[in-house]
């Protein structure tokens, strides 16, 4: 009854002030919604590779390079695995590999340029993978048989029921082979073995068997090919060192010295990619959790001392202390739970935004581990408590004839604690401000002319690889048709475009100069017009073009960046022209016909490396026609493009990019962590608004007759306005003068992981200690100027 009676109560105290009740309950459950939202974001980064078989004893082979340019990280030696397997059976008990590749797909007169891994017959028996058609032990054991996901076999078919169709595949050379189905495999969740990165997300697998069809092996040279183990029960990843070390010294001994492999923990190999993005998230959800908080206990302690002659009748009337301090907190408690409550709803309604936002699925509330439904009950009975304590404890144990004449006593009205904390939100506003500014400076930088080639108006296609002299010949004559076409400034060829991915790495040595000390570049095979299409500005000589002072081919000839040349001993770009030089395990002699300027074809993240520029004539690998498009109609140009490309490459699918969606592929995490910042940044604000509005009300309230008084005495509004500025914008000044470093600090870490970073200034400083100070003063002004404008007889009648 009891217990009924402060719930009935507390309802009616917050309908009846339902302004304060309204920005307490919508500014806690913002705080709420967003950190949920992050939370469960991070929970299921958490559980990707976890649900996987055998999930404790799962690793991937990692590549550590003495020189990070020899090689990538997520590679290593295609024979590694087996061998581990073979010699160390009781280490390791399976293994598995896959070799991608991009085919065209054909089904009837439909064709599809997909990306295909070449996979170990293992996959399916190691990883538990749920197969929905199919035998998955014998799946992937016979040549020319293939596997395909649920929605490939839908995309192809219209059903998943799909087992002994056939699928027609086509190799590099242009020859098509009829693949049949042998299983149909449930789409995976999230894992680092069908989807290791960004652009290799596998959904098409083709027994290792088949392999000699796509020219592509797996031998000990070949450093390309992604490694996974699972090891015996009760063995530790320490314990392969000293075997993994010997079979390369022993198969492979030219690199024994340069690579370590590194069996890392599948369960923490994604986490340790996406570590950077989820601190800063869970951070940021943190701060903006922990503001919520601040105003709603601020609000909570700011509207209580008002209530010092309800407490005071109440008294006199009989109630005790104890009866006092559970009404109390009741009602802080019951305003959690419907803040916790609309924070559901938010949740919900929210998740997709979210969900885009992260370029992730956000889980749904049901899917949330069951310690979230012990926690979240925990936090609002504890948050509500703590919201409470001030009316609750002080102000019940006030005399009563005290409270009745409104006289606080010995308890003061802990404005210092007020004004500190909503220093603190401005403070974290301020340092929100700050970063979404440089994230969004940072990001711009990706795509400006920074990145040392024009992205615009560049569109990139793949095409059919016949990689032959006929082939090469072929791809030239459809390459110089499209550039005669009206839309078209310009088109090339090439095996690279700048999306990201690394080039071939070569050892290359000035000729008569030190063999065993070459320089480590990433190769690029393109033609003589890849300059041209992409803009990249050439610092001495010419790309490819054909000059009278050189007897040799174009084939012979190659172009380098200016990394290269220095890397190469030349303190000048044109000192390198007409310079000649040998790779490492080639008896060819090249001579350099141009130096370009240094361009980012890898992430800003990495440190620009030196690079070679090889012409098709001498390696006929290709895979991209990239298109140089004239200003104006987009959509006309393109559709040009289509019915060109339709009559020249039959069979072939049109599908391109712009090079601003590749950029935009490669800075994914940057963009979604710049949405994410500008979003913080929003409510951030919004909380800050909030809570300032309902002090500001408070102020108000309590200062009427004050400021009656000075109207009566002659003050104007103005006046009165700037009474309350002075009260506020200090506040934010000191916020300011603090937060500022500690923003600076936070950011400059950031930008340390960015090779080509941009410098900060004082600008993002200044934008938002001004904007914020606008947005208060237009705030304060708003709330001053009706009370300023009031008659001052209603004010002083006030008791």
């Amino acid at each position: 009854m009891l217990i009924r009676n402060y719930i009935r109560t507390a309802i009616r105290h917050l309908t009846k002030n339902r302004f304060f009740t309204t920005l307490n309950i919508i500014g806690l459950s913002i705080g709420i919604a967003f950190f949920l939202l992050i939370s469960a974001f991070a929970w299921s980064e958490w559980r990707v590779n976890r649900d996987l078989r055998n999930a404790d004893r799962q690793y991937f082979l990692e590549s550590v390079w003495k020189n990070p340019a020899m090689g990538l990280s997520f590679t290593t030696l295609g024979q590694l695995a087996p061998a581990l397997k073979a010699n160390y059976p009781a280490l390791v008990a399976n293994y598995y590999r896959w070799d991608g590749i991009d085919c065209n797909i054909s089904v009837g007169d439909r064709h599809f340029r997909e990306g295909v891994s070449i996979s170990d017959s293992t996959m399916l028996d190691m990883y538990g993978f749920r197969v929905l058609e199919g035998d998955p032990h014998t799946a992937l054991n016979d040549p020319f048989t293939i596997v395909i996901t649920a929605s490939k076999a839908i995309k192809f078919f219209g059903r998943t029921d799909v087992v002994g169709r056939i699928l027609s595949v086509a190799n590099n050379a242009g020859i098509r082979r009829d693949f049949r189905i042998t299983a149909v495999m449930q789409d995976p969740p999230r894992n680092s073995v069908t989807l290791l990165f960004s652009g290799a997300d596998n959904h098409i697998f083709i027994p290792e068997i088949s392999q000699p069809f796509f020219g592509r092996n797996m031998a000990w040279q070949n450093i390309y090919i992604a490694s996974y183990i699972e090891l015996q029960p009760g063995v530790r990843p320490e314990q392969l060192a000293e075997p993994i070390n010997h079979l390369i010294k022993v198969n492979f001994p030219q690199v024994a010295a340069s690579l370590k492999v590194k069996p890392r923990p599948l369960t923490e190999y994604y986490l340790f990619s996406a570590r950077r993005m989820m601190t800063t998230l869970f951070y940021i959800a943190g701060f903006i959790l922990l503001m919520a908080v601040i105003n709603f206990v601020n609000l909570a302690v700011g509207r209580s001392a008002s209530r010092m002659k309800e407490i005071g009748v109440r008294k006199v009337l009989g109630g005790v202390r104890r009866q006092l301090v559970g009404q109390f907190l009741t009602e802080s408690v019951l305003l959690a739970m419907l803040a916790t409550g609309l924070s559901f709803l938010l949740y919900v309604s929210c998740s997709r935004f979210f969900s885009a936002m992260l370029g992730k699925a956000v889980p749904s509330l049901n899917s949330l581990p069951a310690i979230v439904w012990v926690l979240l009950p925990a936090f609002m009975l504890g948050l509500g408590v703590l919201a409470g304590l001030y009316p609750a404890f002080l102000l019940s144990s006030q005399r009563s004839v005290d409270s009745l004449k409104g006289q606080r006593g010995t308890i003061g009205d802990h404005t210092l604690l007020r004004k500190g904390l909503v220093g603190f939100q401005f403070g974290v506003a301020i340092i929100a401000l700050v970063g979404a500014v440089i994230i969004s400076q940072q990001v711009s930088l990706f795509f400006s002319s920074q990145l040392g080639y024009n992205k615009e108006y560049v569109v990139a296609a793949q095409v059919p690889r016949d990689w032959s002299l006929k082939g090469v010949e072929h791809m030239e004559d459809v390459r110089s048709r499209f550039a005669a076409l009206p839309e078209v400034k310009g088109a090339t060829v090439s095996y690279e475009i700048p999306n990201g991915n690394f080039g071939d790495i070569r050892n290359m040595f000035r000729e008569g100069g030190d063999s065993t000390h070459p320089v480590v570049t990433e190769q690029y095979l393109a033609d003589e017009h890849y300059a041209s299409v992409f803009q990249i500005p050439m610092a001495a000589g010419d790309f490819f073009n054909r000059n009278p002072i050189y007897d040799n081919a174009d084939s012979m000839r190659m172009v380098i960046n200016e990394t290269a040349a220095r890397a190469l001993g030349w303190k000048k770009p044109a000192d390198a022209i007409g310079q000649r030089f040998r790779f490492v395990g080639f008896t060819q002699v090249f001579t350099i016909a141009g130096v370009t300027k240094d361009f980012h074809f890898d992430p800003m993240g990495r440190p620009i490396q030196p690079a070679v520029f090889t012409h098709l004539g001498l390696a006929y690998n290709h895979r991209y026609l990239s298109f140089k498009l004239r200003p104006g109609n987009m959509a006309t140009a393109l559709a040009d493009l289509q019915r060109e490309w339709t009559k020249l490459l039959p069979g072939a699918p049109f599908d391109y990019n712009f090079m601003d969606q590749t950029l935009g592929s490669i800075y994914s995490g940057e963009l979604r962590l710049q949405k994410a910042a500008n979003t913080a940044t929003v409510l951030s604000l919004i909380i800050v608004v909030m809570g300032v509005i309902g002090l500001l009300s408070l102020s108000v309230q309590k200062r009427s007759k004050e400021i009656a008084i000075r109207k009566v005495i002659g003050a104007s509004v103005p006046a009165i306005i700037q009474l309350f500025l002075r009260e506020y914008l200090p506040l934010l000044l000191i916020a300011g003068l603090v937060a500022s470093p500690l923003a600076y600090w936070v950011m400059h870490t950031w930008l340390d992981g960015y090779t080509t970073r941009i410098t900060i200034t004082v600008i993002p400083f200044a934008l938002a200690l001004v904007g914020l100070a606008i947005v208060m003063a237009l705030l304060i002004v708003g709330q001053t100027t009706r009370a300023a404008l009031a008659n001052p007889v209603n004010g002083l009648k006030t008791e």
